[in-house]
């Protein structure tokens, strides 16, 4: 027999050499060619976002976003969500809104320098007591959101900003325009007007329709505002319409898209993981993982379960009745490709990559993603034809590529650059494609473009700067540092002793990885997906429901046949 000091000297070694076998370096791993292939390829996305970026300082600058192909501006923020074009204001000039997107991107490409500038312009020259009518969730993820996570970047020791240059200005701004979103949330509801103007609040006739994604993602900006100025006010208005909306869940725990915010009726009843509705998803994730607070797990959990029983099919996600759950419309969105990227933070990277698989087809099929594709008809929706430089394919493939190191999301990452390259970079920068059948260009380049498509795909082949960090980004790609300080109590989730190895033999197979709140396991027991809960016998034979688990694809319930056989037997 060993000695006992030999075995416990083996079992330190393998505790300290444990780390590296299931957490490798993928610098030591890669092959040189593979390392000098990113590094070309990070060098390319930094030429994309300074091409972008340095002809909106030289032709668009202080207004909000670039117009590349006559080389001027447009000062968008009133404009946004706005498809009318409705009540927009005489005397706006701008906020500088591609620079505050920009921000946060110029810090994880290594220019402190540039974001320091940029960040003392801004607190010495940008207002928000200005008549302008805008769209409260776009100003929301876009203006608040960027401003919140400056401050946070800008306060980060690690930055090496000048000493002393930076009191908290951004803090500041942030906090002004939190506050002149407040009486928006002024409701019968709760849930929040869709548009208000920054000087003199909610305009008389306003509109009261609003959309899930509008009143439903406010939290994670709203949320960080209020633990940063220690004022509750911001987070308590956007979780009450968090709760107000999640009260207004069918049976099935279906959402619809667009809903009276004084009556609380839905108006539109059909949904899906897209445009109107998409974010609400990913927020109430990324609330939990920030913030801590198990009643978004619940309300997560539960949503996500009913988006795979009635929305999957194989790949694809069709919309639904949120009443009833049968299909309304087949249709690729282009908004809806930033799934896979939430279910891999979820971790059914299987599911991730097949709908990923299937996006990517259609990239290449068009040269870029159109913004509507009709699945049932395969073909291209009529009207919707055009590709506005989203960010989301490149989203998604940044966090596969994150989960799995598999090269191939490398390539892919290669050809959403090469595209973007050939067919929207123009000498002013780079331009939405208005026809993706012709690429005819439109002239407008989003701020989105360098606050998302440009960032992920910099991360995509440089995550230096998420070295021994652990920040979630908003939905418009900014980031915010996840904070023991923010928690109520850090969840049972992300404490050793709950890891997926831990749990016993029998609790494992009784219960999916979701309702354990672990990555989905993969070991003997076959589990395939984070709903899965695998039969209780390998040869799928029962004598009652309770030994049947649920289906790993489309998360249904299995049940017991007379014949003694587990299956989906039920229609629902």
């Amino acid at each position: 027999m060993l000695p006992r000091e030999f075995i416990v000297a083996w079992m330190l070694v393998f505790l300290v050499i444990l780390p590296n076998i299931f957490n490798p370096c993928s610098c030591q791993l890669e092959p040189r060619w593979a390392a000098k292939k990113r590094h070309v390829m990070r060098e390319k996305v930094r030429k994309m976002f300074y091409h972008a970026y340095d002809n909106y300082m030289t032709h668009a600058f202080p207004h909000d976003e670039l117009k590349p192909l006559t080389k001027s501006f447009t000062d968008s923020l009133s404009e946004l969500g706005n498809l009318r074009l409705e009540h927009l204001p005489q005397d706006y000039n701008g906020s500088a809104l591609t620079l505050i997107e920009s921000l946060s991107s110029l810090l994880i490409m290594g220019n402190s320098t540039e974001f320091e500038r940029a960040v003392l312009w801004l607190s010495q020259n940008i207002t928000f007591n200005v008549d302008a009518r805008v769209n409260l969730f776009e100003c929301n993820i876009r203006v608040l959101g960027g401003l919140v996570s400056a401050h946070i970047l800008a306060t980060d020791s690690t930055n090496r900003l000048v000493h002393g240059a930076y009191k908290n200005q951004l803090l500041i701004l942030a906090e002004d325009l939190g506050k002149r979103f407040l009486p928006a949330f002024n409701t019968p509801t709760g849930l929040p007007y869709a548009w208000i103007n920054l000087k003199y609040g909610v305009m008389v006739n306003e509109t009261t329709e609003t959309s899930t994604s509008g009143c439903g993602s406010l939290i994670l900006e709203m949320g960080a505002l209020s633990q940063l100025t220690g004022d509750p006010t911001y987070e308590y208005v956007a979780i009450r319409a968090l709760r107000k909306l999640w009260s207004m869940r069918s049976s099935l725990n279906l959402l619809g898209t667009t809903l009276d915010v004084v009556t609380g009726d839905w108006i539109e009843y059909s949904a899906g993981i897209g445009a109107g509705v998409d974010s609400f998803y990913e927020y109430l994730f990324k609330a939990h993982i920030l913030f801590g607070k198990e009643e978004f797990w619940r309300m997560f959990h539960s949503a996500y379960l009913a988006v795979q029983k009635y929305f999957r099919h194989g790949p694809w996600y069709h919309e639904a009745d949120m009443r009833t759950g049968k299909a309304t419309y087949w249709q690729l969105t282009s908004l809806q490709a930033f799934w896979p990227g939430l279910q891999v933070l979820v971790g059914d990277i299987a599911a991730a990559n097949s709908s990923h698989r299937e996006f990517f087809h259609v990239w290449e099929k068009f040269g870029v993603l159109p913004e509507r594709y009709l699945l049932d008809h395969q073909m291209l929706h009529p009207t919707e034809k055009y590709y506005p430089l989203r960010p989301e394919l490149a989203e998604s493939t940044f966090y596969l590529y994150q989960a799995t190191k598999d090269s191939w999301y490398l390539k892919v990452g290669e050809s959403i650059v090469n595209s973007l390259n050939l067919y929207t970079k123009v000498e002013g920068g780079f331009a939405s494609v208005k026809d993706v059948t012709t690429m005819q260009l439109e002239d407008h380049q989003h701020s989105f473009f360098l606050a998302e498509t440009c960032k992920y795909l910099y991360l995509l082949f440089d995550d230096s700067f998420l070295v021994d960090r652990n920040y979630i980004f908003t939905t418009e790609g900014h980031p915010l540092p996840v904070l023991r300080d923010w928690h109520d109590r850090l969840p049972e989730s992300y404490i050793p002793t709950n890891w997926s190895f831990a749990q016993s033999e029998k609790q494992a197979r009784r219960a999916s990885a979701m309702s354990l709140q672990v990555c989905p396991a993969n070991d003997n027991q076959q589990v395939e997906s984070a709903c899965h809960i695998t039969d209780a016998r390998a040869d799928h034979r029962c004598f009652t429901d309770e030994e049947c688990g649920v289906d790993s694809t489309t998360c249904r319930r299995r049940s017991c046949s007379m014949a003694g056989y587990c299956g989906l037997w039920l229609l629902v």
